[in-house]
């Protein structure tokens, strides 16, 4: 067995991370295709701008540990993309698969969120600091997402979507009862 270095690891979990990304750009414009809820679609689609930047940032984080970007097939990612594929598959669209879609984006994030934070603290660890604070703030427009999500899953689940003039109308009423 060859002499493994704790940089390997990190290269390795880079690959990981850099394949799972790419994997998300392929598949976000089918999940925003078969969402229904405007909110969902809209942060979707945002998401879909974010995660191509995010792939430009792990080029940046391969440049600051002076390595070549490169990806080993991250079948973590494989597996999850699947699970909405299959969800899109054998539902109509309607907000109970907005809210599987929501489910299965989670999953991807979650598994985001565990493999920015361990090559992030990796990187750090070995005195990557440029390459840490790159990946940290992946790691943060992550969980932001991640929050996100969760507040579009429960104005789906409890019917409280309120969108653009509905949404004005709303606070017009508010600031009338406090007047």
């Amino acid at each position: 067995m060859p002499n493994v270095k704790f940089e390997d690891l990190l290269r390795k979990e880079l690959q990981d991370l850099y394949d799972a990304e790419r994997q998300i750009v392929e598949a976000l414009p089918r999940m925003i295709e078969a969402a229904s809820q405007e909110d969902l679609v809209n942060a979707f689609q945002e998401h879909l701008q974010q995660t191509k930047e995010q792939v430009k940032r792990l080029d940046r984080v391969f440049e600051a540990i002076g390595e070549q970007p490169s990806a080993e097939t991250c079948q973590g990612m494989q597996g999850l993309l699947k699970e909405s594929e299959k969800l899109i598959s054998e539902m109509e669209k309607s907000p109970v698969l907005d809210a599987g879609l929501i489910a299965a984006a989670q999953k991807v994030e979650h598994y985001e969120i565990s493999g920015y934070g361990t090559a992030r603290t990796m990187a750090q660890m070995l005195g990557q600091e440029d390459a840490a604070e790159l990946l940290d703030t992946t790691l943060a427009e992550e969980k932001e997402t991640d929050e996100n999500l969760t507040e579009i899953a429960e104005s789906i689940m409890t019917g409280d979507t309120l969108e653009g003039d509905d949404l004005e109308e709303e606070e017009l009423e508010e600031e009338e009862e406090e007047a």
